[in-house]
């Protein structure tokens, strides 16, 4: 199988996103979908937890610290697990009871947990997890953008000339331009055009595409008896 890292690493999630308190959550449905397209045979599990009275619960509870929930997804012979406790619209941790917290300005009223959601809960850890597969792991981060795939020695060899193409046939179209003007130039280069046509001639020699015309310049500068090049 491919690196499923890399191939989920750079796919750009921005689209499918949106932000609440300060936080940017994901799609899940579209997380799973994405997912599923290039890798049918993914696999996920949501673990249950066994209560006091030994009933298995899709989470863990503790009165002190409230709910969590974990989910292991598997594509091909790698799982991975996440965790996520269950949250309010403002962050704050529920728990079976209603409870209140004291800041410096105000008395934060937390609300108990329902089986609403511990299930919104479960979809969000789902797609956290699919983000330790590299699915829009940079909105983890803190980051915009996903991270670009690296390039071989080759790849940006071919990347360098594409980027450079435009900058090539401008450099090849001046060049031939200052040797006409050379060629039919009746009189000595100033110090100014001296030093100009002699940064084009160093512009030029600077990419194999443009060898012809910075030897053809050269010659014509090497006629002119105030030129040394």
């Amino acid at each position: 199988m491919e690196n499923v890292f890399e191939e989920l690493n750079k796919i750009n999630v921005n689209e499918h996103t949106e932000n609440k308190n300060g936080l940017t959550y994901l799609s899940w449905a579209w997380a799973v979908a994405e997912v599923l397209k290039k890798y049918p045979d993914m696999r996920y599990d949501i673990k249950k937890f066994a209560d006091k009275d030994g009933v298995l619960r899709p989470y863990m509870y503790d009165e002190n610290t409230g709910y969590m929930v974990e989910t292991c997804v598997t594509i091909g012979d790698i799982t991975r697990c996440m965790w996520l406790p269950v949250m309010d619209n403002n962050n704050h941790a529920m728990k079976s009871t209603r409870y209140e917290i004291a800041t410096k300005y105000k008395t934060i009223v937390v609300e108990p947990a329902t089986m609403f959601d511990v299930n919104k809960t479960i979809m969000r850890c789902l797609t956290k997890n699919l983000a330790m597969f590299g699915l829009g792991l940079y909105i983890y981060a803190g980051e915009d953008l996903p991270e670009e795939p690296q390039q071989t020695p080759a790849e940006k060899a071919k990347a360098t000339r594409e980027a450079n193409k435009e900058k090539i046939a401008e450099l090849n179209d001046k060049g031939t331009k200052t040797i006409v003007w050379l060629k039919g130039l009746n009189r000595d280069l100033t110090v100014e055009e001296n030093t100009k046509v002699n940064g084009l001639l160093k512009e030029l020699e600077a990419f194999t595409e443009c060898k012809e015309v910075a030897n053809e310049l050269a010659g014509v500068l090497l006629d002119k008896d105030e030129i040394g090049v």
